[in-house]
């Protein structure tokens, strides 16, 4: 009876935590109508253009879990605390030029035609739902808080795990931001944490958003998937496009590489910078992550004038060292002679000055 009784305490315990507000809220109802009618939705989840699985064929999730957590991972955390420059969120944009500060990992705001968009902001000590479990930010990384933000424009989130929308960081920054800009389903998790519906703007792939007569906001495909639960691709993945009256950026969020990032340049390139990731990859994941060398020839291909590499530099979420990313993807952008910059965390840079490339974390 006993056993009886600990299996049914396991099970509501179980029921419990899984539906703690951290996880957010599958779509439903008007929201889940529209998702089942996008054309990249099939066999009851969300799909990439190219069949993407998740790990190769012969690669299993055991095996991937097993090499995470004992494979010898050397130099994967900085061994001391990283510098940064006290950034100037609350400065007004000097000039007519973007100007952009990176907080490490994909998050980054953005000072664009007088408006404010803050990007994928995390600020929680982990990438995850609860604070003990998961990669810890690395020492120096610290340097801003969520509270810090008062006065945001638009609130970009490009989509649903947790080191791209983070509880708690939502939880602060949302209620001050005028509007929010996301991938469809990911309102959901937004309504789930008391987001007024009229704030939320969620967008289907190269389905396009005009704000205050000035930004124009476009989801474009990427190459991931999403989930924070069990259930995967019940929500969108999606790059963007931000143009302004006088600027055009690529802000890439996750994706591996494929055809679609030459698409996105014949379409809508030229751009004045791209934001693109180039950490947390690993041959046991290799569609859903670009390898660096890949993310230069994802630049090239969207035409950019200029990259900006991010999705490092604060979690270490992959067996990589924890600035080999970095390295690999400046020597990369070096023999295509590709144009860089790897700003400072906190460093706010000026779109169209390509001066910030010093190598900081050696």
């Amino acid at each position: 009876m006993l056993t009886v009784y600990i299996l049914i305490f396991l099970v509501i315990f179980f029921f419990v935590v899984t539906n703690l507000p951290v996880f957010g809220r599958l779509p439903k109802g008007i929201r889940l109508n529209a998702i089942h009618h996008l054309s990249n939705y099939k066999d009851g989840a969300l799909q990439n253009l190219s069949v993407t699985l998740m790990q190769p064929e012969g690669v299993s999730f055991f095996k991937v879990l097993r090499e995470f957590l004992f494979q010898k991972q050397p130099d994967k955390i900085p061994s001391k605390a990283l510098t940064f420059i006290k950034p100037a969120v609350d400065d007004m944009q000097q000039g007519s030029a973007p100007e952009i500060i990176w907080f490490g990992h994909s998050s980054y705001l953005i000072k664009i035609d007088g408006f404010r968009v803050l990007v994928d902001p995390v600020f929680s000590k982990t990438p995850s739902p609860f604070s003990f479990i998961g990669s810890k930010a690395f020492k120096g990384t610290d340097f801003i808080k969520a509270e810090d933000f008062k006065n945001i424009d638009v609130l970009l989130i490009t989509h649903d795990h947790y080191d791209h929308l983070d509880y708690q960081s939502i939880l602060k920054i949302a209620p001050n931001a005028k509007t929010i800009v996301t991938s469809i389903g990911v309102g959901a998790h937004l309504e789930r944490w008391g987001i007024s519906t009229e704030k939320i703007n969620e967008l289907c792939w190269n389905q396009s958003i005009n704000l205050f007569d000035k930004l124009t906001f476009t989801a474009v495909p990427a190459r991931h998937f999403t989930g924070r639960k069990f259930k995967r691709n019940q929500t969108l993945w999606s790059a963007f496009v931000l143009q302004s009256t006088s600027s055009k950026l690529f802000l890439g969020g996750d994706s591996g590489y494929d055809t679609h990032f030459k698409a996105i340049g014949n379409e809508f390139g030229p751009f004045d910078i791209a934001l693109l990731e180039c950490g947390q990859y690993n041959e046991l994941w290799p569609y859903i992550h670009m390898f660096p060398e890949q993310t230069v020839e994802a630049a090239i291909d969207l035409k950019a004038k200029v990259l900006m590499p991010v999705h490092w530099g604060k979690f270490s979420l992959a067996m990589h060292p924890w600035n080999e990313p970095i390295e690999r993807v400046s020597k990369a952008a070096d023999e295509k002679q590709f144009p860089i910059i790897t700003p400072k965390l906190g460093e706010t840079i000026v779109i169209g000055n390509t001066s910030a490339n010093e190598k900081w974390w050696l």
